[in-house]
């Protein structure tokens, strides 16, 4: 069940993007390691030679409501809203639709991660310590400390087909009409078949233009045409197109405008500027706590790490074994329209939060 809190949608791990890849693992009669989502059970029984999961990055309800037609291919193919997962932010939301594993049990929790083992803030999908272009380690730290099985690898090892078509998997194509084109080789090959597809729009544009601009609808109806048509060319085939948050537009602080706050920090914060973690000094919880709700009680919401845990806001599976060092002790999280900035970047739309326009997100469905 959804649970809603003055306006705020509270992750729901019985329905979330970290329930699909499991719902994919049942049908190749693999082990699963969550619950599946309902959802897509209903598809993905029936047997089609290929299925495939095609996300778009930020494409949450609401953009889908505000800048598309609801008589168009997304909306007139939507099979039902569900949810992202905390953070609904893009390295949490897509290590789990890769791995079936929720946040706490993977650790890829943010953009910023903390690793007791280096003692730093990592920049977790460039490697890099936060805000500097350094190396973090003579090794990939997420993962080689938070390492995790995706789904392609496991029918792959099982003696099943499937692939990943993305930027950053080889053969590293550089845009949408590239990876639908890849996709579609792959699926006139005769066997039965996974596919796992990304995009990074309309992510970036969101973030660069604001979720009401042109740019960002005329981005949304090239992405909505260019679907259509690989949707109209496959045959046999079971495509669901979805998301891994969605978007809200923000204002924004930089934290360190705010002194009373940072002298109380063991170092800068860690995960989001709609999420944030933070390691008090010993003695300073109070002053910190006193000072946080002062500046910003209205517009976030600040737990303990304790009660971030009994709230089971990162999941309810079994956690990690580093899950408790990289919290901090106390969580920030976003309930209005301002971001917390810590670093250089500025940007126009935003997500991480618990709001309804970061947490739900589309599946949309074509048989």
């Amino acid at each position: 069940m959804m649970t809603e809190t003055k306006g705020l949608v509270w992750p729901d791990y019985e329905n979330c993007i970290a329930n699909l890849p499991n719902s994919i693992l049942k049908s190749w009669k693999l082990p699963t390691v969550g619950k599946t989502l309902a959802l897509a059970d209903q598809y993905v029984e029936k047997e089609y030679k290929n299925v495939v999961v095609f996300l778009l990055d930020g494409m949450g309800k609401h953009i889908l409501e505000k800048m598309l037609s609801e008589n168009g291919f997304f909306r007139s193919h939507l099979a039902g809203i569900y949810q992202s997962v905390f953070l609904s932010t893009t390295v949490a939301a897509t290590t789990s639709v890769l791995s079936g594993l929720q946040p706490c049990e993977h650790c890829w929790l943010g953009w910023d991660c903390y690793y007791p083992q280096l003692d730093q803030n990592v920049t977790v999908f460039r490697n890099t310590i936060q805000n500097t272009k350094e190396p973090a380690a003579d090794y990939n730290v997420a993962w080689t400390l938070t390492p995790y099985a995706d789904i392609v690898s496991k029918i792959k090892k099982a003696g099943g087909k499937a692939y990943s078509c993305a930027p950053f998997f080889p053969p590293f194509p550089k845009s949408l009409d590239e990876i639908c084109a890849q996709v579609k080789a792959l699926c006139r090959e005769p066997e039965h078949k996974f596919i796992y597809a990304y995009w990074d729009q309309p992510d970036d544009c969101l973030h660069r233009c604001g979720s009401g601009s042109e740019q960002v609808k005329e981005t949304l109806l090239q992405i909505e045409e260019t679907l259509r048509t690989l949707a109209g060319e496959l045959e046999d085939t079971l495509l669901f197109i979805t998301a891994d948050h969605g978007h809200i537009d923000t204002e924004y602080v930089l934290l360190q405008d705010y002194p009373q706050i940072c002298d109380c920090l063991v170092r800068l914060p860690s995960l989001e500027p709609r999420a944030l973690n933070f390691f008090v000094q010993e003695g300073k919880k109070e002053i910190f706590a006193r000072e946080f709700q002062k500046a910003f009680g209205d517009k976030f919401l600040l737990l303990t790490k304790e009660e971030v845990i009994a709230r089971g806001l990162f999941g309810n599976g079994t956690p990690h074994a580093l899950f408790a060092s990289m919290l901090g002790d106390y969580l920030a999280v976003a309930t209005g329209n301002l971001s917390i900035y810590f670093d250089d970047d500025r940007w126009l739309s935003m997500h991480g939060g618990l709001t309804k326009e970061e947490m739900l997100i589309p599946l949309i469905v074509c048989e």
